[in-house]
């Protein structure tokens, strides 16, 4: 597994799938926060027609050992691993709590984004915009699974810990995905947690600032959701490609929080044309 050095000294580990020789990288960072990224799998074969270099976050996977860091202070590591590809400009997708540590790269380094692609992003602490999310909880109260998610709730809401809350975690997980089927029971079981690293990621407190800084990032943005995606909601994240000054959105149907899961065609159909529009890399 590759491995490169971050401003501080510390060791960091990537995956590359896919070996396009035409284009340049996509450098990809899975959420969690702090899950292993084996959950992203080669994101429904884009590896095919672009490499991903899937970063693991310090303190998760094989960057287990390297010191602990918020969201913010993550940038860092993506602005090292651009340098040590020696790339002018990087192709930079983040899904889900990953896509926090994309926007702060995002807000303090422009110049150097080619594109940007947001994967279902929480994104209230980012926008002033409706929170559809009990909306979208509400459609979903025939199914079989949602008494007992009912039931849980209180003491979901009431969790004081990242333990507590992981111990009836489950009870929440359907709230992810547009259908609770095997697909999403097995996906769901992908993606180790490594908790100090949450604990750290998030010991920044959300900043609407970020959010002004966004204009200065002129690169095309893809912001994608997922129609019944309860985890973040739908118009959140919508709002959110409004703060680029060449963002767009698009919403796959009868998907939740990781699309590429549950419709891989209609998923493909959208980052391929946005990321095979780029340029070809000069000879």
């Amino acid at each position: 597994m590759p491995i490169f050095e971050s401003h501080d000294g510390a060791e960091l580990h990537y995956d590359v799938l896919g070996e396009s020789r035409s284009r340049e990288p996509i450098v990809v960072l899975a959420g969690g926060a702090a899950h292993h990224p084996q959950y992203l799998g080669d994101l429904a074969g884009l590896d095919s027609v672009r490499t991903l270099l899937i970063l693991h976050q310090r303190g998760v996977g094989r960057s287990e050992a390297a010191p602990l860091a918020s969201w913010l202070e993550l940038a860092s590591d993506v602005a090292a691993l651009r340098k040590h590809l020696a790339l002018g400009r990087i192709d930079l997708l983040g899904h889900s709590a990953g896509t926090r540590v994309a926007v702060a790269y995002a807000a303090t380094h422009p110049d150097t984004l080619r594109t940007l692609c947001l994967l279902t992003p929480p994104a209230l602490w980012l926008v002033e915009s409706e929170d559809d999310r009990e909306k979208l909880i509400e459609r979903r109260r025939s199914e079989p699974w949602f008494d007992d998610y009912e039931k849980a709730r209180p003491a979901l809401e009431a969790a004081e810990s990242l333990e507590e809350y992981q111990a009836l975690a489950s009870h929440a997980a359907p709230l992810g995905y547009a259908r609770w089927d095997d697909r999403a029971r097995a996906q769901e079981a992908l993606g180790q947690p490594f908790n100090p690293a949450a604990k750290a990621f998030f010991a920044t407190p959300p900043d609407r600032k970020v959010a002004a800084k966004l204009a200065a990032v002129t690169a095309p943005v893809l912001v994608v959701a997922g129609a019944e995606d309860a985890i973040t909601g739908l118009a959140p994240v919508l709002a959110v490609a409004d703060l680029f000054p060449n963002g767009r959105s698009v919403v796959i149907e009868d998907a939740g929080h990781f699309p590429w899961v549950e419709q891989p065609t209609a998923f493909r159909r959208a980052v391929d044309a946005f990321f095979t529009s780029e340029p070809l890399r000069k000879p």
